[in-house]
Parts: structure tokens; sequence; C-alpha cells
């Protein structure tokens, strides 16, 4: 199935206007970076809910996905945003180089089929010293533990028809930052209970040089 028809095919499930999980307090986490006057690219922005509001915030956002069907849905709510259709395979993004100060990935790199790719072309469009944030579900070690001793809950959150691709922790998702150059990597956890939070948020400088 070409990648364009699958992605497509998932927002089909999708009821339109659902509110993304932890929306305020991830957006709280958000607005430590992406304050007004900052150009600001929500990649994977769905129904722009986070673009939206940053918008109203006084930045200046674009929003890309790699479905039609949610940039649609964002633009019929709100007809002032700056929506671009990226292509996932391989990632491409219609973007200048160094064209934003802040990069906000809200429950994206999970889903993530080329790792490598998809983080190359953040880096671009991302401008030297510019922050990226991200939230991913976050794999600590109570959470490991818990789907270890329960193997309906691990077949479940494992199902390899479920678009969930990737599975992060917070050494892996700090080794993969590291690795394409991001530094004064910061993470911290939302939800859930020490070492079993439902999701990682991580904020991180790209190299200068």
């Amino acid at each position: 199935m070409p990648s364009r028809q699958y992605h497509e095919e998932l927002w089909g499930d999708v009821p339109v206007g659902r509110r993304p999980p932890d929306f305020e307090r991830r957006l709280a986490f958000l607005r430590r970076y992406a304050v007004a006057g900052a150009r600001v690219l929500d990649v994977g922005c769905g129904e722009g809910a986070f673009t939206s509001a940053l918008a109203a915030d006084g930045a200046v956002v674009t929003g890309i996905d790699v479905a039609a069907e949610p940039l649609r849905r964002a633009a019929e709510r709100d007809r002032d945003l700056d929506l671009r259709l990226a292509d996932a395979e391989p990632p491409s993004w219609p973007l200048a180089d160094g064209a934003f100060d802040v990069v906000w990935a809200g429950e994206v790199i999970e889903h993530v089929a080329d790792t490598a790719g998809w983080m190359s072309e953040l880096r671009r469009v991302l401008r030297s010293g510019g922050t990226l944030a991200l939230s991913t579900p976050d794999h600590g070690p109570l959470a490991r533990l818990a789907l270890g001793l329960a193997p309906r809950a691990f077949d479940r959150h494992f199902d390899p028809r479920r678009d969930h691709l990737r599975f992060y922790t917070r050494r892996t998702l700090t080794l993969l930052l590291s690795d394409f150059r991001f530094e004064s990597v910061q993470l911290s956890g939302l939800g859930g209970v020490p070492g079993a939070r439902r999701t990682l948020l991580a904020s991180a400088r790209r190299a200068r040089f």
C-alpha cells in the first residue's frame, strides 16, 4: 500500500475534532519555547490544535502532515493557518533550510518508519541554535516491567497492526538526539507515576555547527 494511502486510511478512523491527549499540559510545555514572534513548525500537526493555539499566542506557525484529511479538517476550522502536505517516504518537507526557530513534534516520532531520514529533515529546517520540542510515549522501567508481566497487555501494546512503530526510553531518545547533533537535551515525564510516566517531554538545541 502506498504510504500516502496508508496515512489517509488511518485518519479515516479518527473522529473529527478529537482533542489531542494531555493537550493543555503539552501546550504549557511547548509555550516555554514557542513564544510570540517565533517561527514555529508543527510537525504532524493533524487537525491543527497546537498550530492554532500557538498562532493565537502570536507565533508565526506552519503546520505539516503526511495526510491530506487532517489538513482539510484544520483548514475548515481555521482558514488562516499555514498548512503544508509532506511526503512520508522518504521524508520530504516543502520548507526552506533553517526556516524555523522552533520545531514541535507532538506524538509523531513513534509513528516514523525512516527515523534517520525524518531526523535529518527536521534538523535541516531548524535554524542553527534553534529548539526542538517533542513528546512521545514513555517506556520507563516500571512500564516495561508491567508489560513483561502481563502477556495480554504486552500483545496489545506491541500489536504489529498498530501505527506505533518505535518505542522510546529516556536513554534511547537522548542517544538519538545526540547522534543528530542536538545539545542541551532535557527530558521530563508527564502523567502516570515515577518510573511509569505516560509521556516523555523532550527539548534540545540544534548544534550550531
